[in-house]
C-alpha cells in the first residue's frame, strides 16, 4: 500500500485535488482532478502522472450535489478503485490566515474557529475551503489535516508595505494589506533559481494572472509588496471583481440605495471582465469575440496591471525580471504582449515568436528585463507543507 496526502482547492463550483505519494517526497502528483459544476450537473476528470485521463469511472453525481457528499465520495473513490492508496493526511488551501498565520498550521477546533470570523474578509473562498475541511473531518475524523494560506507568504513585508492611511488603531486591530495567492508566489520563488540562475535573488515581479489575479514584487525570492490589500477584491482588473477602486464609489452607491450585499454582489461577482465586456469573464472567449466592448475589457486588464505592476517597481528599486503565470499568464500571448507594450519605457521588449509559442523565455535579446512563462502548482506547495507537519505526528 502507498500512504499518500490528498490535497483540496475548493471553491464555490469546483473541487480541485491532486495525490502525493509520500514515499517519493511528495514531489509530483500521482494523480489530479477536478469536480466542476458543482451545485449544477457536476463533472469530474482526472488524470494519472503522466497526463493520461483515468478511466475508472467515478460513482454518479445528482444535478444538484453538494461539496459535503462529493467529498466522501472522492475518498472513497481514491481509496477504492486507485489500488494501492491509502490516504493518510489532507492539505487544504485556505485563503485567508491573517497576519498570525507566517507558515502552514495543522488544523485544530480553535484553529477552526479563528478562521471563520476571517469569512467576511474572503466571502467568494473562506467558506468553500473550510467546508472542505469540516467534510473531511466528519469522514475521517482521525486524518490530520494541514491549512495553507495564501497570506503567509506576504508577512515578509515590512510595515510601511502592510499599512493603510487609516487611523493608527485601525492598523492595530489588523485592518492591514495582506495580499493573497501566496501559494503560487512560494511556487514560483523556489523555481526562479532553475529560470534565471543569479537573478533568481535580484528583483522579480510575478504577475498570477486568472480569474482571480494579482502581482506581487520580490526581492531574495520574498514579497515585498503586492496588488492585493485587505480582501481579495483589491488590484488588479479581474474575472468579475473589480481590482482598485475609488471607496468613494462604494459610498456613492451606499448613498443611492444599494445595500451592502447589493454592493457585495457587484464588486465580486458582476465587474472585471465579466462586468466591462458585458459577455464573460473568460479570456479565451473574450480574445475570440469580435465584439467592441470585449475588446475594450481585455485592453483596460491588459493597461490595469502594466500600471499596478509599474507601481511595485519602487518598492523593489528596480526591476530585472517579470514572471506570467496561471491561466491567463500561462495562456495568453495577447495578454502578456498588451501588458508589456505599456513597459517598453523600463526596457521590456518581448520576442513576438516566443511569446506566441509560450516559450518559457519570451523576451527579445536586448530586452533589459527578463520576461518568463513558469506555470504555478500550488496543489505541490500544499502537499510538500502537509508532509512536513504531519510526518513527526505519524512517526
Amino acid at each position: 500500500m502507498t500512504d499518500t496526502i490528498l490535497v483540496l482547492n475548493a471553491g464555490s463550483s469546483s473541487l480541485k485535488f491532486a495525490v502525493y505519494a509520500r514515499n517519493m517526497g511528495a514531489t509530483a502528483a500521482v494523480l489530479r482532478g477536478k469536480i466542476a459544476g458543482i451545485g449544477n450537473n457536476p463533472v469530474f476528470s482526472a488524470r494519472d502522472s503522466a497526463g493520461e485521463p483515468v478511466v475508472r469511472d467515478f460513482p454518479p453525481m445528482g444535478s444538484s450535489t453538494q461539496i459535503d457528499i462529493l467529498i466522501p465520495m472522492l475518498i472513497d473513490w481514491v481509496q477504492t478503485n486507485q489500488i494501492g492508496i491509502t490516504i493518510t493526511a489532507a492539505g487544504h488551501r485556505v485563503v485567508h490566515g491573517r497576519r498570525h498565520h507566517t507558515g502552514p498550521a495543522l488544523v485544530t477546533d480553535a484553529l477552526m474557529v479563528e478562521l471563520m470570523a476571517l469569512v467576511p474578509l474572503a466571502p467568494l473562498h473562506q467558506p468553500h475551503n473550510l467546508a472542505a475541511i469540516r467534510c473531511i473531518a466528519a469522514s475521517m475524523p482521525d486524518l490530520p489535516q494541514v491549512a495553507c494560506f495564501d497570506t503567509s507568504f506576504h508577512r515578509t513585508q515590512n510595515r510601511l508595505a502592510q499599512l493603510f492611511a487609516l487611523p493608527r488603531a485601525m492598523a492595530d486591530e489588523g485592518v492591514l494589506r495582506y495580499g493573497f495567492h501566496g501559494l503560487s508566489y512560494d511556487y514560483i520563488a523556489g523555481t526562479l533559481p532553475a529560470h534565471l540562475g543569479d537573478k533568481a535573488d535580484g528583483r522579480v515581479i510575478a504577475c498570477h494572472l486568472g480569474n482571480g489575479a494579482s502581482i506581487c514584487g520580490m526581492h531574495d525570492r520574498k514579497s515585498v509588496a503586492t496588488s492585493m490589500g485587505f480582501t481579495a477584491l483589491d488590484g488588479l482588473m479581474m474575472g468579475t471583481r473589480c481590482g482598485a477602486l475609488d471607496p468613494g464609489v462604494v459610498l456613492y452607491l451606499l448613498d443611492q440605495g444599494m445595500t451592502p450585499q447589493d454592493i457585495t454582489k457587484l464588486l465580486y461577482e458582476e465587474s472585471g471582465l465579466l462586468g466591462v465586456s458585458g459577455i464573460s469573464n473568460d479570456m479565451a472567449l473574450l480574445e475570440a469575440s469580435t465584439a467592441p466592448n470585449a475588446q475594450e475589457a481585455i485592453e483596460l486588464f491588459c493597461y490595469r496591471a502594466a500600471s499596478q505592476l509599474a507601481a511595485l517597481v519602487p518598492a523593489l528599486g528596480g526591476l530585472d525580471a517579470i514572471i506570467f503565470t496561471a491561466g491567463i499568464g500561462e495562456k495568453s500571448a495577447r495578454v502578456r504582449k498588451g501588458i508589456c507594450d505599456h513597459l517598453n519605457w523600463l526596457g521590456v521588449d518581448l520576442n513576438a515568436v516566443a511569446n506566441d509559442s509560450h516559450a518559457t523565455h519570451i523576451n527579445a535579446p536586448h530586452s533589459t528585463i527578463d520576461v518568463l512563462i513558469v506555470p504555478t502548482d500550488e496543489e505541490l506547495v500544499i502537499a510538500q507543507a502537509t508532509l512536513t507537519l504531519t510526518e513527526p505526528r505519524r512517526g
